[in-house]
């Protein structure tokens, strides 16, 4: 196992504990239903601002929680041409009328 690897892994069991002591902290303290709510009041924000730090480190750019955008740049996905190769973003190519494409970044 490399490097990043171990790291990833480290981390993510580290998470996964602060996670866990979380919920187990406040569920000793407070009662079910209440317990509940707090927990997700304190983890779904947590796994957000997780989410967010993660997306900027990488360059995934701004974005929303369901759109997270910059993944593939600023203009998104281009479209070749199969018949000419021609790069474009429309539904049909530009330069032979052709319909038939391919993605690429």
């Amino acid at each position: 196992m490399n490097e990043n690897a171990k790291r990833f892994l480290t981390n993510q069991l580290v998470w996964i504990g602060i996670y866990f002591g979380i919920a187990l902290t406040v569920t000793l303290l407070l009662d079910f239903p209440l317990s509940l709510l707090v927990v997700l009041a304190i983890i779904l924000p947590l796994s957000l601002y997780r989410r967010r730090r993660y997306f900027k480190r990488v360059g995934g750019g701004e974005g929303s929680f369901f759109n997270p955008g910059g993944m593939f740049g600023p203009r998104g996905i281009d479209y070749y041409c199969i018949s000419c190769g021609t790069k474009h973003r429309q539904a049909a190519c530009p330069n032979c009328g052709s319909k038939m494409k391919k993605a690429g970044f």
